[in-house]
């Protein structure tokens, strides 16, 4: 069981890997002007072990995606 604090730093690391994931998404010179990303999952940031994930998905802050991935849980 991991802690509030290692929780919530999983969690922060999480979102900032998601953001700059989708903000290169965005920024291809392929997609065009101002077309939203598509990605809504990603495979979690090393440093953290994988128990750290299920526990998150486990309060309802994150959702298992399909191949491994993980996506944000929308108002959690």
């Amino acid at each position: 069981m991991a802690s509030d604090d290692e929780l919530k730093r999983a969690l922060k690391a999480f979102k900032k890997r998601l953001k700059l994931t989708r903000l290169d998404d965005e920024s291809g010179l392929s997609r065009g002007g101002g077309r939203k990303s598509g990605i809504t999952g990603i495979t979690p940031p090393p440093g953290h072990p994988s128990g750290v994930w299920e526990e998150l998905v486990a309060r309802g802050k994150l959702r298992r995606d399909m191949g491994g991935t993980y996506a944000l849980v929308e108002g959690a």
